[in-house]
């Protein structure tokens, strides 16, 4: 299981390539929930979102023949684009496998960072089941979503959170694989353990909450158009790190987390994705038993395509 010392270690790579994000307090939002709301920018990273932390720290983990032999992996967008930013900057050959249908502007900025992009399935994982036997085809590597490497990059994150505002009381994030999460989990309960990490996910994609909750690996339906949460089996390393630190884990519709993505842009003025807006989502949902405390919500991603866009905005 990944620890605090592996992801504290992590930050000499990833500071390498990229810089700590702004942790900033909005006094509108904090009104909406009847609390003191802060908002972690992850959308400030160079490809908008949290993950490129991740893809710096595998890369530089790697040892010169897995570099030689280039990294295959599968994303629905941001994964896929932490893995191309990372390759470049270390001279690995990436192949991305995203679904039909993927967002076209994520594809696009993969394409443009050099990575070979190959549509296939109607999901994400549907392409990550067979990218992985693609790169074992090719002898490369395959970089699944929740290697240990990519938690220990993404919990950077939380590192910088608890130096920004110790007294933070809870942190919610929002949940595809669980590698941020976890990140925060493993931080935070090796920090402060009095902190509370909640999680966030759609209901049209519960199998993660669905598996946390029961204690099983489980699969199931994914109906959900928000992609960065949109998986429909759970992994089994990010499970167990859930199962020992998570608080709580809370399921919200599309319909509200789209409802908190227009409030995020008219309060903070940022552009935020679907997934980067359910953990303002989950806030709302229980905002009766926030009053008087001071929360972190994690805005994980801003590449929200411009149709998605004109679609929230046009209310």
């Amino acid at each position: 299981m990944v620890t605090i010392e592996q992801i504290k270690a992590a930050r000499k790579s990833v500071y390498k390539h990229l810089n700590p994000t702004p942790l900033y307090h909005y006094t509108g939002l904090s009104e909406l929930l009847g609390t003191d709301v802060w908002v972690k920018h992850e959308n400030h990273q160079p490809v908008g979102s949290f993950k490129v932390r991740g893809g710096v720290n595998l890369a530089a983990s790697l040892t010169d023949e897995e570099k030689k032999r280039g990294l295959y992996t599968a994303s629905s967008g941001n994964h896929g684009q932490s893995i191309a930013y990372a390759s470049r900057a270390f001279g690995i050959k990436a192949t991305i496998a995203v679904p039909e249908g993927a967002n076209p502007e994520k594809v696009a900025l993969m394409k443009g960072m050099g990575a070979e992009v190959l549509f296939h399935g109607d999901d994400f994982d549907s392409a990550r089941e067979w990218v992985e036997e693609l790169a074992k085809e090719k002898n490369g590597k395959f970089v699944s979503p929740t290697d240990d490497e990519l938690i220990c990059g993404v919990g950077t994150y939380a590192l910088e959170i608890l130096d920004d505002l110790p007294d933070v009381e809870q942190i919610f994030v929002p949940v595809g694989a669980g590698s941020g999460v976890c990140g925060t989990c493993v931080v935070v309960k090796n920090g402060n353990s009095n902190i509370k990490v909640i999680g966030v996910q759609s209901t049209e994609a519960p199998t993660m909450q669905r598996s946390w909750k029961s204690g099983e690996l489980l699969s199931g339906e994914m109906n959900t158009t928000v992609e960065g949460v949109a998986t429909r089996v759970a992994f089994e390393n990010t499970q167990k790190i859930m199962k020992k630190y998570l608080d709580d884990f809370l399921l919200v519709s599309d319909e509200s987390i789209y409802e908190a993505l227009y409030l995020l842009i008219q309060h903070t003025h940022n552009l935020v994705e679907g997934a980067g807006a359910a953990a303002f989502a989950g806030a709302l949902s229980v905002k009766d038993r926030l009053a008087g405390q001071k929360i972190v919500v994690v805005m994980s991603g801003g590449n929200i395509s411009t149709g998605q866009l004109k679609k929230v905005l046009d209310v």
